[in-house]
């Protein structure tokens, strides 16, 4: 998320309300959706939360490919990187949530 502000800084002023933005909710959506799942009791609604966090990597990655094809950044191979492994990761807390304990 750190490096995804340090790419946003560097964009052009009149992204600030479009792609800039985009990523900010993009790039904050997906630690705080994974926090507030773990928060949940029920399965139904952690899972949810996994999936809405794992949807905003996705939003996340695209924004960052279109920051590459716009020619605002290089090289974004780094981020991309660790998308897939928070996807990876993402994918298998939902496989694995029916088998925790509920919290609290």
């Amino acid at each position: 998320m750190w490096k995804t502000y340090k790419i946003i800084s560097t964009l052009p002023e009149y992204e600030k309300y479009g792609l800039q933005s985009q990523m900010r909710r993009s790039s904050m959506s997906i630690p705080t959706n994974i926090v507030e799942g773990f928060a949940k009791r029920h399965v139904k609604e952690k899972i949810q939360f996994y999936r809405t966090s794992h949807a905003s990597a996705q939003e996340l990655r695209y924004q960052l490919q279109s920051c590459k094809k716009l020619g605002y950044v290089r090289d974004i191979s780094e981020l991309i990187g660790y998308l897939e492994s928070i996807t990876l990761m993402l994918k298998s807390l939902i496989r694995k949530t029916p088998d925790l304990p509920t919290c609290l």
